[in-house]
């Protein structure tokens, strides 16, 4: 199954995650980017109408302004939002899900040219297609990605159990994955959970109900629950 969640581990060994972005809703948002920066154009004619050559020269100028540094502006001073991309939920940000920075906005956004090739950004898209986070060429030269902004969510409530301390030969990992099942419990059947939890019996020495049950308590002491 296709799945579009994009992980990261920081070196503190916090997990990190976002939803990447396909084509559809990036294409839509360039859509919405190009109406707005074309009535900004359209405006701008009227309006240096007037100052017959001197007015063409301005409008050029501001014409090339806003099809290279337009989208650079906006994702660095506007967390990574055009107008567009915040119409469909989308933000730019670096591989590592940090904010963009100025040095990977423009490189991403000056490749445009090379993902317009031969027509109608055909390199782009095909480069979304095929890719595994749906970036474009100036994406992967840049080390961006385009995620969908998560909307503040409010606080997960867990469920009550009673701490208790890990067994000595649990591993690192194996910690923070009983965290993050802890975390996700109303994101999983119960069946699932305690198919999840049965992976962990040559360790825990129970099964099913039993089993989640205890890893449930040793994840709470992990949270910082003591008794």
């Amino acid at each position: 199954m296709l799945d579009t969640t994009y992980h990261v581990e920081t070196p503190e060994g916090i997990d990190l995650h976002a939803r990447a972005a396909g084509p559809v809703p990036r294409i839509l948002a360039y859509a919405v980017d190009v109406l707005y920066r074309t009535l900004v154009l359209i405006a701008l004619g009227i309006g240096l109408a007037v100052a017959d050559t001197a007015g063409i020269g301005i409008w050029l100028v501001c014409s090339f302004l806003l099809e290279w540094f337009y989208p650079v502006f906006f994702e660095v001073l506007r967390g990574g939002q055009t107008p567009g991309k915040k119409a469909f939920g989308l933000m730019v940000v670096n591989d590592n899900l940090t904010p963009i920075s100025w040095g990977a906005s423009l490189v991403r956004n000056l490749l445009r040219f090379a993902d317009f090739l031969p027509f109608a950004y055909a390199t782009g898209v095909i480069a979304m297609t095929l890719g595994r986070h749906f970036q474009r060429l100036g994406d992967l030269a840049a080390g961006t990605l385009v995620v969908y902004r998560e909307a503040d969510k409010a606080p997960v409530a867990l469920p009550d159990s009673t701490p208790l301390p890990p067994p000595r030969n649990l591993k690192r990992q194996d910690q923070q994955a009983l965290v993050s099942l802890f975390e996700r419990h109303d994101d999983l059947s119960e069946a699932r959970q305690q198919e999840l939890a049965n992976l962990l019996e040559p360790i825990t020495q129970k099964r099913d109900s039993a089993a989640l049950g205890y890893l449930r308590s040793v994840a709470s002491w992990l949270l910082g629950g003591r008794e």
